[in-house]
């Protein structure tokens, strides 16, 4: 199973909102024709034809031949839609039409398919009490490895900020002790259902589908939660303003729900808003087998959805913030799920607590890609779903301190704050960010950010063996033996003994990067 960050068997559910079981499809459109008119933020500017509508007239020319559109994107130029193979075929002869794509590749689904899938761990439902309250005591230890205090001497909570949620659904998130105060101020400005269509609209908040509807309340407590009564703080942006949609349903996996997402992250773009978290992705695990990707495809642009992330990165300003994934532990995937592929957005990996190295599940970069992935990583004992959103309040508080930065300058301050930068790895990125290092990074931004940190040093090597001095009080330390720069070929602890470590270089090892989390050696080889 793939797309939520926990695993857990739910009770059979009906499938809302469909008005056949026929495949879902993307239809393209030729052109826009002139005249139409920009809609949202776009409105007072138009810089191409991504930020014009999507033609009513050849939507109401496909809505008279029987067609039920489900989904629109701008973006894209297309609209999605349930197709039976003969209206596929006449669909396709329309004049106006450029291509037809599947999106639920050859799949019939019927309800009988719709029983089982997953969601939050039985370990986190354990957390919640029958209002959804979010305990989570095991935040705590992430916030400090951030330094969240840091922010907080600072002032900066994410205040004037907002942030869309991209996820499964909010179940409880109004009543939840966490949240209360977010929604106490108003900070939740909207939340929409992109899973059941309008005649099967429900109330997000207080219709639990099923316990995936869990996910995005504890994702939101991830990003903003603070609970009044206990004193505790869960996420950074406690003063962030929100946007919420629901894309992704708990009963079934299937490709159907990724033009739900499309449609969500341009709904945000078209609010203006620039920090987008979503706790999703999408590889293998599918209902039905033959919509699985495979990990050749985890490219950067093979899904719509990386495609769309890197279009919101490229030309509409925005930071999205992506779990990379929970399948490090699976011997046949391993990798990071999209759209955590695309370059453009901030792929969020899981460590270890106390060494700050990759925690055996949270998915790793895959070796044919050109950029490093994931970006950057932090502690998450639930999955990369819990870390992804840590990362984007950390996000809010270095948005409100500059928030004249671009999307690509953020996400270059977060990197560079990384307690391994610039020796990153496709295991955990470049580390785990420190806000320390962000805001000093903050006070000269672009001019700092060309020095490397006084914490990172390179060394040369020869033979097999090296016994190198370490300035650290750790009795273990980890290490990364790689073979190049930044693919990784074993993780491993190594004892202290002495102020001193021992490295033994592996078969066809050329790098080898020693994390001692206040610094970071790099050993080059020869």
């Amino acid at each position: 199973m793939n797309k939520l960050a926990f695993w857990l068997w739910l009770l059979p559910v009906a499938v809302l909102g469909q008005p056949n079981h026929s495949p879902k499809y993307w239809i393209f459109f030729t052109d826009k024709p002139a005249g139409v008119v920009p809609c949202g933020n776009a409105a007072a500017t138009v810089n191409d034809e991504t930020d014009l509508p999507v033609s009513s007239v050849y939507q109401r020319e496909l809505q008279q031949t029987g067609v039920h559109i489900q989904a629109r994107s701008r973006w894209f130029n297309a609209v999605s839609a349930r197709l039976t193979n003969e209206q596929r075929s006449q669909v396709a002869k329309l004049p106006f039409v450029l291509d037809v794509q599947a999106i639920e590749p050859g799949i019939i689904i019927t309800s009988a398919s719709a029983g089982r899938a997953k969601s939050i761990a039985p370990d986190l439902i354990g957390t919640l009490n029958h209002q959804g309250q979010t305990m989570a005591p095991k935040l705590a230890p992430v916030l400090n490895q951030i330094q969240a205090d840091t922010f907080a001497k600072a002032g900066l909570t994410g205040r004037f900020v907002t942030i869309g949620v991209i996820d499964a659904g909010f179940f409880g998130a109004d009543s939840s002790n966490a949240l209360k105060p977010v929604f106490g101020r108003g900070g939740v400005r909207a939340v929409r259902d992109y899973v059941n269509q309008p005649r099967f609209a429900t109330d997000l908040l207080h219709t639990l589908e099923t316990t995936a509807d869990f996910h995005g309340t504890e994702v939101l407590s991830a990003i903003a939660g603070f609970d009044p009564y206990t004193n505790r703080q869960y996420g950074l942006a406690t003063d962030a303003t929100f946007y919420l949609a629901r894309t992704d349903a708990g009963n079934r996996e299937f490709r159907g729900e990724e033009d739900n997402w499309v449609a969500a992250l341009e709904w945000l773009d078209s609010l203006g808003v620039r920090l987008v978290n979503t706790s999703l992705g999408y590889a293998k695990g599918f209902s039905n087998p033959k919509e699985n990707y495979q990990p050749a495809q985890m490219d950067g642009h093979t899904s719509l959805i990386s495609r769309a992330a890197q279009l919101a990165s490229d030309k509409k300003g925005m930071l999205i913030i992506v779990s990379a994934g929970n399948e490090g532990d699976d011997r046949s995937w391993r990798i990071i799920s999209t759209p955590a592929d695309a370059q453009g957005v901030l792929a969020i990996g899981a460590t270890n607590n106390r060494l700050w190295n990759r925690i055996g599940y949270s998915s790793i970069g895959p070796e044919p890609l050109p950029y490093l992935k994931p970006n950057v990583s932090c502690f998450s004992l639930y999955g990369t779903s819990l870390s992804a959103p840590v990362i984007t309040g950390f996000a809010a508080c270095l948005m409100q301190a500059r928030p004249d930065l671009t999307n690509k300058q953020l996400m270059d301050v977060i990197e560079k704050s990384s307690h391994l930068y610039p020796f990153g790895n496709n295991y955990v990125g470049y580390g785990v960010p420190q806000a320390s290092r962000a805001l000093a990074l903050l006070k000269n931004y672009p001019a700092d950010s060309l020095r490397l940190p006084e914490t990172a040093r390179q060394l040369s090597a020869r033979g097999k063996m090296l016994v190198l001095p370490v300035a650290t009080t750790d009795k273990v330390v980890s290490v990364f033996h790689k073979k190049d720069a930044t693919h990784v070929l074993q993780q491993v602890d190594l004892k202290v003994i002495n102020g001193k470590i021992t490295l033994k270089r592996q078969p066809g090892e050329q790098r080898t990067t020693v994390d001692l989390k206040q610094a970071v050696i790099e050993v080059i080889w020869e």
